[in-house]
């Protein structure tokens, strides 16, 4: 059990609350992939398309198996009770072009309820850290659950390496609301993001309207990102040289230890 195969259609939305506020919120949508389902997801899968998913842009990035991957994380955390379906929430390739700011893993138990999730977050320096989130003593994840976790990973070249993240996942029947929100050193909420919308079957219809509704989604995505940095300058924050990547490259949230 878990999440079927779907389009969320939804909105991303950042708001930056301090030295300067900056805000923006804009239409996505993102693929859910029970990992069971790739080979009839209805995609093309590792190969050129308009729309198509590459096992090889997420977990190892080698193209090896992916649910492999992501169950050899949660061993590592003693995470036995996600044992059922792990669902990947990520952008699809657009012409064989993708850039994943986030990607989500959610792993569920036989009955359906989510256990663990895995943030994979990736920087425009091509690098990547994944975020375990899941309680200490492994029970499900409820949608007002508050799971907090050091950061780790230089993302934007404006927030420093220190501080702490704040996740909530809420995935009730058809709709999907996760919200990561920073918290600066001192305490203070800095950035407040959320992906948020509605779960829709994946079907050609839904494949369609996905596509036309946001053309080239994935380019997007890179532009804004930069659009945003732009304004961000432009406002006077003040730049943060990237610092070198750290060899961890997973964490959990706190009260998580791997046995």
């Amino acid at each position: 059990m878990g999440i079927k195969l779907a389009i969320m259609f939804g909105r991303v939305m950042h708001k930056r609350l301090f030295p300067k506020v900056n805000a923006f919120n804009y239409g996505i949508y993102y693929l859910a992939l029970p990992l069971s389902k790739l080979q009839n997801m209805g995609l093309p899968l590792n190969r050129p398309a308009a729309i198509s998913f590459y096992e090889v842009d997420h977990g190892a990035r080698d193209g090896s198996d992916l649910e492999n991957w992501a169950r050899s994380i949660l061993d590592t955390y003693n995470i036995t009770e996600a044992n059922g379906e792990i669902t990947l929430m990520c952008m699809p390739r657009i012409f064989g072009y993708v850039f994943n700011p986030v990607s989500f893993w959610l792993c569920h138990d036989h009955n359906g309820q989510i256990r663990a999730v895995l943030c994979e977050v990736n920087n425009t320096f091509g690098e990547t850290h994944t975020y375990l989130c899941a309680h200490a003593d492994r029970s499900p994840i409820q949608d007002n659950d508050i799971l907090q976790g050091e950061k780790l990973f230089h993302v934007s070249p404006f927030l420093p390496r220190d501080g702490h993240y704040e996740f909530r996942f809420d995935m009730s029947g058809d709709q999907c609301n996760i919200a990561v929100h920073y918290f600066a050193a001192d305490g203070r909420k800095q950035l407040a993001t959320a992906l948020y919308g509605a779960l829709r079957p994946m079907n050609e219809t839904n494949i369609r309207k996905a596509f036309w509704m946001y053309p080239l989604v994935t380019l997007k995505a890179i532009t804004l990102i930069h659009w945003q940095a732009l304004k961000v300058v432009l406002k006077g924050i003040k730049y943060i040289p990237k610092p070198l990547q750290r060899n961890k490259k997973t964490s959990a949230t706190r009260n998580i230890t791997n046995l």
